[in-house]
């Protein structure tokens, strides 16, 4: 759910299921890694790739045991460097135990960012750091020479908050992160659940960005989940993705509808306020030193039932239906400014 604040059934044939997320043939599409962070890139001693996964919503979906399975299995040919969920994965609770110590047991770097409904049913932050293996609910991990410093967009507090789950980068953390990006050469990621920019962003949007784009020669990229969209910008010298929903586009109570069988809304009710994707949604990002470039390596699907489009939904006037939009992660290159 990323809402800040489905008719017949079209059950997915046993050969989709198994090709659950080829990449879609999307023309790639070039946004320009800035002149100065070449240095940071050069510094890598080859290729460093992660696998991402955004928004499971695991105890709202009847299938994202599947779904977290088809990205393990894609991840396990694919041999990136670390995977990273990007927040609203599953409950720490023990009825989830199995699921999240699969896709802890899939890479010796499977790594968390906490979204805003990981805590809701009674769950706790120290709960998720605790069950999901996380050193901190914000914390630096090294991959491969890939600084990824990891936010927690959950703080309560802030001066602009207007009801509704947090979405705030709270003074400590924003303490840490000026003191982490003075301290590292780079190349720098930055993951959160909440984005950073764009639709949907931490109420100080503004102030994070000024952070970052103060140390633009280190951090090459800010991914996030939580939109549920497939969006890409750059402010301040800084590129910031949106990484879309593994499994659905929030639509709300207004435009409650049934994508399944009864027997599916009728366990999971939920998925009634939302589109779901038929197939999981996921990437690969890799940063080449070589040829100075990050390449978003993305997947497709269609949706199941109705359409946001043909729900009438309008959530957000930055959003347009088949643009950002749409049950697609797009294949992506972010390369140099070359003048």
């Amino acid at each position: 759910m990323n809402d800040p604040g489905s008719h017949t059934s079209l059950p997915a044939p046993e050969s989709s299921r198994r090709t659950f997320l080829k990449v879609v043939g999307a023309a790639s599409l070039s946004f320009a890694l800035p002149s100065f962070a070449v240095a940071a890139v050069r510094r890598l001693q080859g290729s460093v790739s992660l696998g991402v996964i955004a928004d499971l919503h695991h105890d709202v979906m009847h299938d994202g045991d599947v779904r977290l399975d088809a990205f393990l299995q894609a991840m396990a040919t694919k041999q990136p460097d670390a995977l990273v969920q990007l927040g609203d994965f599953a409950y720490p609770q023990p009825k989830n135990r199995n699921l999240i110590d699969r896709f802890n047991a899939a890479h010796e770097q499977s790594l968390h960012v906490i979204g805003n409904h990981d805590t809701d049913a009674g769950s706790t932050t120290e709960q998720c750091i605790e069950m999901w293996g996380m050193p901190d609910r914000y914390y630096m991990k090294d991959i491969k020479g890939i600084q990824l410093l990891v936010l927690d967009g959950n703080d309560s507090g802030s001066p602009d908050y207007k009801g509704g789950y947090p979405s705030y980068i709270g003074p400590e953390q924003v303490a840490w992160l000026k003191d982490r990006l003075k301290a590292i050469d780079g190349p720098i990621i930055v993951a959160s659940h909440q984005p950073l920019a764009g639709p949907y962003a931490v109420d100080n949007a503004d102030e994070i960005q000024a952070v970052l784009g103060s140390a633009a020669d280190k951090v090459i990229l800010a991914i996030n989940g939580h939109s549920h969209i497939d969006e890409i910008r750059r402010v301040g010298n800084i590129t910031y993705l949106h990484v879309n929903s593994a499994s659905y586009k929030w639509v709300g109570g207004d435009h409650r509808h049934r994508s399944y069988g009864e027997d599916v809304h009728e366990g999971h009710p939920w998925i009634s306020y939302t589109c779901p994707y038929r197939d999981p949604l996921f990437a690969t990002i890799t940063i080449d030193p070589e040829d100075l470039a990050v390449r978003v390596e993305g997947t497709g699907s269609r949706w199941v039932g109705e359409t946001p489009a043909e729900l009438g939904v309008d959530r957000h006037p930055e959003l347009i239906h088949g643009e950002q939009i749409a049950p697609r992660i797009r294949d992506r290159r972010i390369s140099r400014v070359r003048r």
